[in-house]
C-alpha cells in the first residue's frame, strides 16, 4: 500500500514539474511541443491597465498623447488603426483620437504626437469629436471617466483620406480586423 502511494506521489510530482518518467503518451511521430501564440497586447509606459492617466496627457496638463506600445500582432497584419474614446461622456461616446494606416512593422507610438507630425509610413490622423485631426486628451466635465485605447490589426490598409471620423474608419475596417488589443485608463478632474 505504501509503495502504491509512493508511486502515485512520484507520478503526481513528475506531472506537476514536467519531469518525464519515460512513459510515452502519444505516437512517436506526433510533436510534443505546441506553438505558443503570443497575445496581441497594447500597453503604455505612462499608465497601467485600469489606472489613472497622468494629468500630463489631459486637458489639465500638456494635453499630449501618451506613449503606446504593442506586440503579438498576427502575421497577416498589413496595417494598424487606433481609436481612443470615452463612453462615459454625457450624451454620446466622445472620440479623442483616431489614427489609421500605421505600417505593420511599427509597434509603438512615442509620447506627444502633434497634429502636424509626420506619422510612420502612410499613417494619418482621423477626426476627433472636437473636429480636429489630432489627439485631444481626457477632459471629463465631472466624475471619473474611462478612456479606451483600441488598437486594431488589419489585413489591409484603409482607402480613406486623412481626417476620416471614427464611424468611417470602423466601416472601412469591417471584414478586415484580424486582432484587437485594448488599454483602458481613467481620469477625474
Amino acid at each position: 500500500m505504501i509503495r502504491v502511494l509512493f508511486l502515485l506521489l512520484v507520478a503526481g510530482l513528475a506531472a506537476c514539474t514536467g519531469v518525464s518518467l519515460g512513459v510515452q503518451t502519444s505516437a512517436p511521430d506526433v510533436p510534443q511541443e505546441e506553438a505558443v501564440t503570443m497575445a496581441f497586447t497594447l500597453t503604455s509606459s505612462a499608465f497601467a491597465e485600469g489606472s489613472s492617466i497622468p494629468a500630463r496627457y489631459t486637458c489639465q496638463g500638456e494635453d499630449i498623447s501618451p506613449p503606446l506600445a504593442w506586440q503579438g500582432a498576427p502575421d497577416e497584419t498589413q496595417s494598424f488603426a487606433l481609436i481612443m474614446d470615452d463612453p462615459d461622456a454625457p450624451g454620446r461616446t466622445w472620440v479623442h483620437w483616431v489614427v489609421y494606416n500605421l505600417p505593420p512593422n511599427v509597434h509603438a507610438l512615442p509620447e506627444g504626437i502633434a497634429a502636424d507630425a509626420a506619422l510612420p509610413g502612410e499613417a494619418v490622423h482621423g477626426r476627433n469629436s472636437w473636429g480636429r485631426n489630432d489627439y485631444g486628451g481626457p477632459c471629463p466635465p465631472s466624475g471619473t471617466h474611462r478612456y479606451f485605447f483600441k488598437l486594431y490589426a488589419l489585413d489591409s490598409t484603409l482607402d480613406l483620406p486623412p481626417g476620416a471620423g471614427k464611424e468611417e474608419v470602423l466601416r472601412a475596417m469591417e471584414g478586415h480586423i484580424v486582432a484587437q488589443a485594448q488599454l483602458m485608463g481613467t481620469y477625474r478632474k
